[in-house]
C-alpha cells in the first residue's frame, strides 16, 4: 500500500513549510542576483556514523518522494509568508508556480550506507533544489536512525519476531514514521493502527494491565478476553503474581492459549520459569512474549531464554541512543551561468573543524571480495571504473519532476535483509566499533 494512493492529508496545507526560513531568504537573494537558475547538484551524506555503529540504513525514501510531490506553495502558505514579511513580492510570485522539475538519484530504501556515501543526489536549478533541504533531511535523519536501531535489534533477535510498540513514547506523527522505518529495518508488526492504515504494516495488540485491574479478579479479566478474542489470544500475566496468573490463564484458555506476555521483572529468569510451568500444564505450544524497555543489548541477553517474540518501544523510536544520523545536504557542483549547457563546476566547503566535504557529482559502488562479501564503499566523480559498473548503488528516484521509483514497503524491507547479509559478519556485532567497511574516494572530473 502506498501513502500516495490513500490521498492522506498532512496537518499543514502542504509540505512546503516543513523548512527553515533561510531556504527562502537564500532563494530571494539568488533570484535578485540572477543565480537562482544555475544548474546545481546537492548531495545528502553523513561524515561519520553514530558512535559505535558499524553501518547505517537508508529509510524514509518513500516519504521523501511523497514530500517532494506535495511541496506546493498554495494560497494559504503564500498568505502566511506575505503576512510575516518573510520574502518579497517577486519571490512570492516565483513560489506560487513552484514545482520540482529536476532529477533525484539515491540509494534505494533499505540499502546500507557508510560515511561519505552519497545517499541522495538532487539535481536541478539552485532555486528548486535548495528549498527541499530541510524536509529531505528531516525525513532521512529520523527514519534512518530508527531503521538502524531496528536493524541491530533484528540481528540480536535472530529468527524471533519483533513488535514495534513505541507510539506512546514519541510525537504522534513521528510514531507513524518510526513504525514504517522499523518495518524496513526488520520488525514484523506494529501496535500503531495509523501505521497499519497508512502503510499496510501488520498490526497486533490485545490488552494492558488496566484491563486486568478493571475486573474484580484476574480470572474474570482472562475469561472476558478469551471470550472476546479466542483461545489464541495473548494474556498479560505480570499484573499480580506471575506463577498464579500463568496457572489461571491455562485453566481459562486451555492448552490452546496463544501466548503470555511478561512486562516486568528479571525477564531471563521469569521466562525460564514460565516456560517450565507452561510445559508442565500441557501448554507446550503457548508462546512467551516479553516487553519492558528492551533495546538490542537486552534482546541479545535473552538469546538463551525461551522467548518467542519481543515488543520494543522507547529505545526503538528514539534510535536506541542515536535519534539522528547527522546527515547533511550540501551543494557539490553548480554551473557557472544559467545556460542549461554550461558545464558543472565542483564546489565544496573547506572550513576547519571536521565539517569539510568532497566536491563533485558523485557515483557510488560497493566492491565485493571473491566470496561476494562487501569489502569497500567506493565513491567517486567522473567515469565509473569498469569493474564497478555492475555494483553501482544509486538508482533514479525522480526524473524531470516525476516519481520514478515508488514501491511497496515490503521491497525495502527485503532489500535491507539482503544488503545486511552481504556485509562482513562483524556488521551484526553489538560491540562498539568503526564502520564495517572503509569508504574509498576516486577523484575525477565532476562531469556535466
Amino acid at each position: 500500500m502506498n501513502t500516495a494512493d490513500l490521498g492522506l492529508p498532512v496537518d499543514v496545507p502542504s509540505t512546503a513549510l516543513f523548512t527553515d526560513q533561510y531556504e527562502l531568504t537564500m532563494l530571494q537573494a539568488a533570484l535578485k542576483a540572477g543565480t537562482a537558475e544555475r544548474r546545481s547538484v546537492f548531495e545528502v551524506f553523513t561524515r561519520r556514523l553514530p558512535e559505535g555503529r558499524r553501518y547505517g540504513v537508508v529509510a524514509g525514501t518513500g516519504r521523501v518522494l511523497d514530500a517532494v510531490e506535495n511541496f506546493r506553495f498554495d494560497a494559504d502558505v503564500l498568505g502566511f509568508l506575505e503576512g510575516q514579511g518573510i520574502v518579497d513580492g517577486p519571490t512570492l510570485k516565483w513560489l506560487a508556480g513552484y514545482r520540482f522539475s529536476g532529477d533525484v538519484w539515491g540509494y534505494p530504501e533499505g540499502e546500507v550506507y557508510f560515511p561519505g556515501s552519497p545517499i541522495l543526489r538532487v539535481e536541478g536549478s539552485f532555486a528548486e533544489c535548495v528549498l527541499l533541504e530541510t524536509v529531505i533531511l528531516s525525513i532521512l535523519n529520523h527514519d534512518s536512525a530508527i531503521a538502524a536501531a531496528a536493524s541491530r535489534m533484528a540481528s540480536a533477535a535472530g529468527d524471533r519476531p519483533l513488535i514495534e510498540m513505541g507510539a506512546r513514547r514519541t510525537h504522534e506523527l513521528a510514531a507513524v514514521a518510526a513504525s514504517r522505518a522499523a518495518y524496513v529495518g526488520g520488525f514484523a508488526t506494529t501496535s500503531d493502527l495509523a501505521a497499519g492504515f497508512r502503510y499496510g504494516i501488520p498490526t497486533v495488540g490485545t490488552s494492558a494491565h488496566a484491563f486486568t485491574l478493571l475486573h474484580d479478579h484476574e480470572r474474570d479479566a482472562f475469561r472476558a478476553q478469551v471470550d472476546s478474542l479466542g483461545r489464541g489470544t495473548t494474556l498479560l500475566v505480570d499484573t499480580y503474581d506471575v506463577a498464579e496468573a500463568v496457572r489461571t490463564a491455562v485453566e481459562v484458555a486451555g492448552p490452546e492459549l496463544g501466548a503470555v506476555r511478561i512486562d516486568s521483572g528479571d525477564l531471563l529468569l521469569v521466562a525460564h520459569r514460565v516456560r517450565q510451568q507452561l510445559d508442565e500444564l500441557g501448554a507446550r505450544d503457548t508462546r512467551i512474549i516479553v516487553t519492558s524497555d528492551l533495546d538490542e543489548y537486552a534482546i541479545a541477553s535473552l538469546a538463551a531464554a525461551p522467548v518467542d517474540a519481543y515488543g520494543v518501544g522507547t529505545q526503538l523510536v528514539t534510535g536506541s541512543g542515536h535519534p539522528t544520523c547527522s546527515m547533511v545536504y550540501k551543494l557539490v557542483a553548480r554551473a557557472g551561468s544559467a545556460d542549461p549547457k554550461a558545464p558543472l563546476v565542483s564546489v565544496a566547503k573547506k572550513s576547519t573543524g571536521g565539517k569539510t566535504s568532497v566536491g563533485g557529482r558523485k557515483w557510488a559502488a560497493r566492491r565485493l571480495d571473491a566470496d561476494g562479501v562487501a569489502e569497500a564503499e567506493v565513491v567517486g566523480t567522473g567515469e565509473v571504473p569498469a569493474g564497478l559498473v555492475d555494483q553501482q548503488l544509486l538508482v533514479e528516484l525522480v526524473k524531470s519532476g516525476q516519481v520514478a521509483a515508488r514501491e511497496p514497503l515490503d521491497a525495502p524491507r527485503a532489500r535491507h535483509m539482503a544488503a545486511k547479509a552481504n556485509l562482513p559478519l562483524s556488521a551484526t556485532q553489538l560491540s562498539r566499533g568503526e564502520a564495517v567497511i572503509p569508504t574509498e574516494y576516486v577523484q575525477g572530473r565532476p562531469g556535466s
